[in-house]
């Protein structure tokens, strides 16, 4: 059986509250960090979320 080609990421926070999303990404077709604009429910606001690693 083939492994998986997506692998989990982290997207970490910009505004440095700790919180984090997790989602998939397929590092075959996507080779450069992803960096999406989500809802922080910390800051309650929009922010940037960069690509991080998961431990």
């Amino acid at each position: 059986m083939a492994k998986p080609s997506t692998i989990l990421i982290k997207m970490v926070s910009t505004a440095d509250t700790g919180y984090y999303y997790v989602t998939k990404k397929n590092p075959r077709t996507q080779t450069e960090k992803m960096e999406m604009r989500k809802y922080d429910p910390v800051v309650r606001k929009h922010v940037t979320f960069k690509e991080g690693r998961i431990k």
